[in-house]
């Protein structure tokens, strides 16, 4: 059972039966016909590093029986110094696309590489979605954990997508899995700093709070069980975005589930994310 969270920080409750429900649901949508392209080279130019053209790539799936898709853009987790890309189960064959992404990795490259390339990745998605029949209005960014961060940095702080000539306020959605608000530890440690020394600086997506930025779902497992201050950093960055007054950010709290254990569950909840903001 999920726990019901403390009302007087406005945490949305999940309930087990609530997520059961949306499993149920989920099952019983039509299963849609998909084509699959991999290995995408996102990056262009004569320039690019082996090392880039290794990694700046993304795998794409998406419905062949619909145009005018939604497209969620997924970042593996990994701590910035491994993973690599996958489609995760439960968002195939929703009727939606998927373009899950590797980029750069720490120790062959450092803050800010892993950003840019996660900006390079949803950029091509955005001027090339179209002509796989996907609607660049409805393009979601998601991930777990440094796939989190990473899907807040990109929607947070404008000045990665803006590198490419996107506004990153025409994002639909984030919707990052327990990911960083703070400084990733990875950047902290490039510059020598304990991973468990919190530090806002201009690489934390709690900098970058503000009115305008798209609708955002936060995340995360049990308090409990999560990484060191997960869950309280994303109550924050929460609180901080009602400060502002941003009108669309949601906090969730998976009870009983820890770090690596909370995406799978979380899948449930970023699909009625979607359908909420798309009747809207």
């Amino acid at each position: 059972m999920h726990r019901i969270v403390d009302s007087r920080i406005a945490l949305v409750a999940i309930l087990f039966v609530c997520v059961g429900s949306v499993t149920a649901q989920d099952s019983t949508v039509t299963k849609h016909a998909t084509q699959t392209f991999k290995d995408l080279l996102y990056r262009s130019g004569d320039d690019l590093t082996d090392y880039e053209k290794e990694r700046c790539r993304l795998d794409l799936i998406h419905p062949t029986d619909e145009k005018g898709f939604s497209t969620v853009v997924w970042f593996h987790g990994g701590g910035l110094t491994g993973g690599n890309k996958s489609f995760p189960e439960g968002l195939l064959v929703q009727g939606i696309a998927v373009a899950a992404v590797n980029y750069r990795l720490h120790p062959k490259v450092k803050s800010p590489a892993y950003v840019e390339d996660a900006a390079a990745a949803v950029a091509w998605v955005f001027k090339n979605i179209e002509q796989y029949g996907g609607d660049p209005k409805r393009i979601y960014v998601s991930g777990h954990s440094a796939g989190g961060y990473l899907t807040s940095m990109v929607g947070l702080d404008q000045r990665w997508l803006a590198e490419h000539d996107i506004d990153a306020n025409q994002i639909a959605g984030l919707i990052p899995y327990s990911g960083h608000t703070i400084t990733h530890f990875t950047v902290r440690k490039e510059n020598g700093i304990d991973g468990r020394q919190p530090v806002i600086d201009d690489m934390a997506p709690l900098f970058h709070v503000r009115k305008d930025a798209p609708p955002l779902l936060l995340i995360t497992g049990d308090r409990e069980l999560e990484m060191l201050g997960r869950y309280e950093e994303n109550a924050y960055l929460w609180r901080m975005m009602q400060v502002v007054g941003h009108p669309h950010t949601k906090l969730m709290e998976l009870d009983g589930y820890n770090h690596g254990q909370m995406a799978e569950p979380s899948h449930p909840l970023l699909l009625r994310f979607i359908q909420e903001l798309e009747k809207e």
